[in-house]
């Protein structure tokens, strides 16, 4: 059903955004959604599972030369080639589209990542959110959730926010992180984690009662 109540989360790497899904999922009785997309996209098409855990969120080197060099002819959009010529990057977008869709119809839900707000931008009750944070509060937290120092905290959050980056304007043309993509921008180094699933509650609620 295309009324379903939807919540979709961009996020910055450290901001909490995966956190936040599992806190509104829980408090409002949402489908959680996240890297199991990809195992379902494994059962699906019969892809080794291990192969599409590469692929998630990336796109291919190739497509990123032809960007660095300006020559788009290098690398034809997937949409003209057969499913057998696909990147395998190409053939995840196409069945996590799929199956967001399905699972956006099936009930209300929670979307991490993935360009399911782009995905799902025709549904009538999406709320897209994008969740970031200041990069101090960032390294922290990564380097207190990986266990690693915070100069490769901050290495480690650079890569990640850049593949997401490349994986979000290639797949859907648009802009990650701009404000005119999203409903709600919030920033979790200001109100946490907690709050941040407060305010967007709040979204849902007047969602919900219309």
């Amino acid at each position: 059903m295309k009324d379903n109540v939807i919540v979709t989360i961009a996020r910055q790497y450290g901001s909490g955004g995966r956190e936040i899904g599992e806190i509104l999922a829980k408090e409002h009785n949402l489908a959680f959604h996240d890297k199991s997309l990809i195992e379902l996209a494994a059962q699906k098409s019969g892809i080794d599972l291990e192969v599409l855990k590469k692929a998630d969120e990336d796109v291919t080197p190739s497509f990123l030369y032809s960007i660095a060099v300006g020559n788009f002819d290098m690398y034809p959009l997937s949409i003209n080639m057969s499913p057998y010529e696909m990147p395998v990057n190409d053939k995840l977008f196409n069945l996590q589209a799929d199956i967001i869709r399905e699972e956006a119809d099936k009930a209300p839900s929670v979307f991490v990542g993935r360009c399911a707000d782009y995905i799902l931008g025709g549904y009538k009750k999406v709320l897209k959110v994008y969740v970031y944070a200041d990069i101090n509060a960032r390294v922290k937290r990564i380097a207190e959730k990986e266990n690693v120092s915070e100069s490769d905290a901050r290495v480690l959050i650079y890569k990640t926010d850049k593949r997401r980056a490349n994986y979000y304007n290639y797949y859907t043309s648009l802009k990650w992180g701009k404000s005119e993509n999203y409903n709600l921008m919030i920033d979790t180094s200001v109100i946490g984690t907690e709050g941040a699933a407060a305010i967007i509650g709040e979204y849902i609620k007047l969602l919900q009662s219309k």
